[in-house]
C-alpha cells in the first residue's frame, strides 16, 4: 500500500466509532507544494482529475553553445495554485507530485480571491511579468488602473516605465511587472 492510499484509507475510516465527517465549505484557492521541477505534470494530473488549478508561467530565453531556447518556466517554482471546498483537499493530496498544501499546523489558508484574479489578468493581458526576489519593504504602491488594477505592491526601479513587485506573502514569493507611471499611486 503507498503512502497516499494509506492517508486516504486512514481519514475515511472511522475514529472511535464515530464517523470522521468533513465540512463543506465554499471553494477558495490554495497553495499546494509540488515535488521539485513537477509544476507542470502535477497541474496536468489535477485537470485530469477536474480540479481547478492554476500554473503561471514566463518565457525564458537559455542559451547554449549550439543553440538558443524559449522554455516556458513556473513562475513560482514548487507551488501550483488550485481552487477548490477543503472537503476535496484528499483528492488533491493523492494526486501524483504533491507534497502538501501550504498553510498553518492549524489548516489550509485560504489565497485572497482578488491576488488570484489580478494574477490571471495580468497574464492574459500580455504584461512582461518574471519572477522577483521576495521583497517586504520599499515604497509602497497601488496600482489604479489596467490589468493589474487594485493590486499593491512595491515599487522597486524607474526607467521609462515603473517596476512594481507584487508578492503573495502566503508562500513568500514576488513578481515583478512593468506599469505607466500614470498607473500607479
Amino acid at each position: 500500500m503507498t503512502y497516499n492510499a494509506d492517508l486516504a484509507s486512514r481519514l475515511s475510516s472511522p475514529v472511535s466509532g464515530i464517523e470522521y465527517q468533513q465540512e463543506a465549505t465554499p471553494e477558495r484557492w490554495y497553495v499546494v507544494y509540488t515535488a521539485a521541477r513537477h509544476e507542470k505534470y502535477v497541474s496536468r494530473q489535477l485537470q485530469e482529475r477536474c480540479i481547478e488549478n492554476f500554473l503561471p508561467t514566463y518565457c525564458s530565453i537559455r542559451h547554449w553553445k549550439d543553440r538558443r531556447k524559449e522554455l516556458d518556466l513556473p513562475l513560482f517554482p514548487g507551488y501550483v495554485f488550485v481552487r477548490l471546498s477543503t472537503a476535496c483537499r484528499l483528492r488533491v493530496l493523492t494526486t501524483p507530485g504533491v507534497v502538501r498544501f501550504v498553510g498553518s499546523g492549524r489548516g489550509l489558508l485560504p489565497l485572497n480571491d482578488e491576488e488570484i484574479e489580478c494574477l490571471k489578468l495580468g497574464m492574459a493581458s500580455g504584461i512582461c511579468i518574471v519572477p522577483h526576489p521576495y521583497l517586504k519593504v520599499g515604497t509602497r504602491v497601488r496600482v489604479r488602473r489596467g490589468p493589474l488594477a487594485g493590486t499593491h505592491g512595491f515599487l522597486v526601479r524607474k526607467k521609462d516605465k515603473f517596476r512594481v513587485v507584487l508578492s503573495i506573502h502566503l508562500i513568500m514569493r514576488s513578481i515583478a511587472a512593468e506599469v505607466e507611471i500614470a498607473d500607479l499611486e
